[in-house]
Parts: C-alpha cells; sequence; structure tokens
C-alpha cells in the first residue's frame, strides 16, 4: 500500500467518525470555535487585581460557603498538587483556582453547568509556598476563599 492511499485511508476515517459524532450530537457545530474563544490574558497576568480585570469582575468578596477538600497543608512535590474545591454559593457558574506565587496566577478556570454540583477536584502545579485561592463566579459576582500549601519541592522549574 503506498503513502498516499494510507494517508488518504486515515483522513477518511477521522472525518467520518467526526461526522458520526456530529450526527449524534456530541460536537456541536460551535464547540472548535469556543475553544479558540477562551481568554489568554487571564492566564497571562501575575496578581489578583490583573485576574480579575480580565475575568471581567470587581474585587472578590470572602465567602464561608467555598471549601477546600483533599488539599494538603504541605505538598511534597509542587509538580502535582492536588486541589479540591466545593462551592455552596447558590448559582454557582464558574470555578476558578489561583496561586498567588507561581509565574502565572490562574492555574485554571472550570465552567459549572446549571443543576450541576459545585464541585471539582484536580491537580495543579505550584512553583514555591503560596496561598492558593479558589474564586467563585455565582450570579455574576465573585467570591473567594484560600488556603496557604506549603511545598517542599518546587515544580514550576524549581
Amino acid at each position: 500500500m503506498d503513502t498516499t492511499r494510507r494517508q488518504a485511508l486515515k483522513g477518511g476515517g477521522g472525518i467520518t467518525l467526526f461526522a458520526l459524532l456530529a450526527a449524534a450530537g456530541w460536537i456541536k457545530p460551535g464547540t472548535a470555535a469556543a475553544a479558540d474563544a477562551w481568554n489568554k490574558n487571564a492566564f497571562e497576568t501575575k496578581s489578583m487585581d490583573e485576574t480579575m480585570k480580565a475575568l471581567g469582575g470587581g474585587a472578590p468578596a470572602q465567602s464561608k460557603d467555598i471549601t477546600f477538600f483533599s488539599t494538603p497543608d504541605i505538598a511534597e512535590n509542587g509538580a502535582v498538587v492536588p486541589i479540591g474545591i466545593t462551592s455552596a454559593v447558590p448559582k454557582t457558574e464558574s470555578i476558578a483556582i489561583l496561586v498567588e506565587k507561581n509565574p502565572n496566577m490562574l492555574a485554571a478556570v472550570f465552567d459549572i453547568p446549571a443543576g450541576t454540583e459545585p464541585s471539582l477536584s484536580t491537580r495543579i502545579k505550584m512553583g514555591q509556598t503560596s496561598n492558593v485561592f479558589a474564586l467563585v463566579k455565582a450570579d455574576g459576582k465573585y467570591y473567594v476563599a484560600s488556603k496557604e500549601i506549603k511545598v517542599t519541592l518546587g515544580g514550576c522549574g524549581g
């Protein structure tokens, strides 16, 4: 089998799979365009004020309705720090994770669809001991809670 035929078969298989997924409703036409619309500026910010401005909000209010779970007080390896966040703030729309002393403060943003439990668990990278902020957007307003995590071995080049 020559290389051109093999490439045509591979490409055709991918197009067929995409068409089947679109027909089943698993892929919507705007999905690819939405991926290009991510907020790049927010992920390049260095401070809380810059991050809030890039996300389109003002100063966040402190909230006891945001809790950290399965998040260690001391992380042995900053390259893989487990973070768990739950929001009891009504109408939670998104949860963002910010690390104060990382080169770029915003580590992740998760959109929370209506009717979904506003809870998440992930791993982030931390360069050094720092405050980690859980920033919750609910009903157009921002709320924040923080936790200091001590890092014994840096993950951002340290």
